[in-house]
């Protein structure tokens, strides 16, 4: 189990305040919202105190791990996690990340299954993260042929829970440029990025962090689907 997160104080540029609750996600597994802002700006707010307990993960921590994501995506040089940040709103603390609409209508399935380049950053994102969710849905075709990754809170646990739909990368050469980003990533988390990662989720997640971008690192290829544990969510949409 992980260590419960203390109250950290977030400093960022952007500190939305929720004015309205617009509707939920009936879907979802946790209580996740589209709210809009005093500004006008649309929002998806996921309080921590709708988090459904999990055996492996602290339900409190799921908002946590939605920001540390975005700022190790912002870290790598990838535009792929929409805006997000820690925030009060109607039902308490949570997070709070900008509301994006599918850019383009795309075949998903077929990109998925054959590897498209255009989802490289969004596979080593979710092996520097350790992201046990990697579903379809969570992937949303975003401008100039991207895409946008959403959900992130079952992300960092210092166990290997790698879950994800993009193994068609798997024993595939890391693009340079995203190895690049790698090796800035690894610059940052000696510093305030390290910080904030232990100081929420505890040392021993941030120091696994930084073991897993070490071997990409080192390795330079995306690793193969394990053998003794699902390497697939679910459900996988």
């Amino acid at each position: 189990m992980c260590a419960r997160p203390p109250t950290v104080t977030v400093d960022t540029s952007w500190n939305p305040e929720i004015a309205e609750l617009v509707g939920a996600f009936r879907e979802a597994s946790n209580t996740t919202l589209l709210a809009e802002t005093s500004e006008g700006d649309r929002v998806i707010y996921k309080p921590q105190a709708g988090q459904r307990p999990l055996w492996d993960f602290d339900a409190t921590s799921l908002p946590a791990r939605e920001w540390l994501t975005y700022l190790v995506s912002r870290s790598l040089g990838f535009e792929i996690v929409p805006e997000t940040t820690l925030g009060e709103g109607p039902l308490g603390p949570g997070s709070i990340q900008r509301y994006v609409e599918p850019g383009r209508s795309v075949d998903l399935v077929a990109l998925v299954n054959t590897a498209d380049p255009s989802l490289w950053p969004v596979a080593v994102l979710d092996l520097v993260t350790n992201n046990a969710d990697r579903k379809l849905g969570h992937l949303l075709p975003g401008p100039a042929g991207g895409f946008w990754a959403i959900d992130h809170g079952l992300t960092f646990h210092p166990e290997e829970k790698l879950r994800t739909v993009l193994w068609a990368f798997a024993g595939r050469a890391i693009p340079e440029p995203l190895r690049a980003g790698l090796a800035a990533l690894r610059s940052d988390l000696t510093g305030r990025l390290g910080e904030r990662l232990s100081a929420h989720l505890g040392a021993e997640a941030q120091s696994a962090v930084v073991d897993r971008v070490d071997h990409l690192i080192a390795d330079g290829r995306h690793p193969q689907p394990p053998e003794d544990r699902p390497a697939l969510p679910w459900p996988v949409v």
